[in-house]
């Protein structure tokens, strides 16, 4: 059953890990698929190809979701092909890990930019369009990190935890005209990014997991799909935790 058929999605930081995953299962599930990418041309294009190869609709764009200006132009670019916009996936996100005495104000100012101010430009870019609509659904990828935080990651922390008030803060500003705002808290996700760490960290990681594995991508794709879709159509203003209990 395709829970998504025919609805329209913008989906940032798309073109690896847990927003390649977001965007091959809402394909999956009928939608079509706007997605941004920063830098990777080349798996962009591959993205797009496979998406279209399901039977959807699907377009790459170059867009920095932390510039206001870029995500005014990319919306108004979506529109254009698209038509409108259904489902906004907040997801570009980046790291910039230290300890608070190692922490320099760029790499503290650089997290909160991209991770938090991005939810803000994206959101405030769409707005309008499902305001007209009198429907929308927005969800917004924070971090078991913005809820329980993390040593050596406080500005990561301060920009998930952040998300969450906005979220919050924004169901209760659209909820009137059937806009939903909802989180999704990610624990530990298995992709590119973690193969990278050495295996004995990794085991460690999983065996502190009440479920004893790390995460997928598509384990917090079904969750979008959940909030995307009519299933969750009197949920809003809520935080999905999904993680294997590491929150509980």
């Amino acid at each position: 059953m395709k829970l998504l058929e025919g609805k329209n999605a913008i989906i940032t930081g798309a073109s690896r890990g847990i927003g390649k995953g977001i965007a091959e299962v809402y394909a999956k599930h009928g939608a079509n698929v706007a997605f941004t990418y920063s830098s990777s041309v080349e798996a962009a294009n591959e993205l797009e190809k496979e998406l279209q190869e399901l039977g959807v609709k699907a377009i790459g764009y170059k867009s920095n979701a932390a510039s206001f200006e870029e995500a005014q132009e990319l919306v108004k670019n979506v529109l254009d092909d698209f038509g409108s916009i259904d489902i906004l996936v907040n997801n570009a996100g980046i790291t910039k890990d230290n300890l608070l005495m190692r922490m320099s104000e760029e790499d503290f100012d650089k997290v909160i930019e991209v991770n938090l101010k991005s939810i803000f430009n994206m959101t405030k870019a769409v707005q309008r369009t499902m305001l007209k609509q009198r429907q929308g659904s927005i969800i917004n990828m924070s971090s078991v990190v913005g809820v329980k935080g993390n040593a050596g990651q406080a500005n990561y922390a301060a920009s998930k935890a952040g998300m969450i008030g906005f979220s919050k803060s924004m169901a209760l500003e659209l909820g009137s005209r059937n806009i939903r705002t909802n989180v999704i808290a990610p624990g530990f996700i298995e992709t590119e990014m973690t193969g990278k760490l050495d295996e004995k960290t990794v085991e460690g990681w999983r065996n502190a997991i009440p479920l004893k594995r790390g995460g997928t991508p598509e384990d917090i794709a079904n969750a979008c799909v959940y909030f995307g879709s009519d299933l969750s159509a009197y949920v809003t203003g809520q935080v999905l935790h999904v993680d294997g209990g590491m929150h509980t």
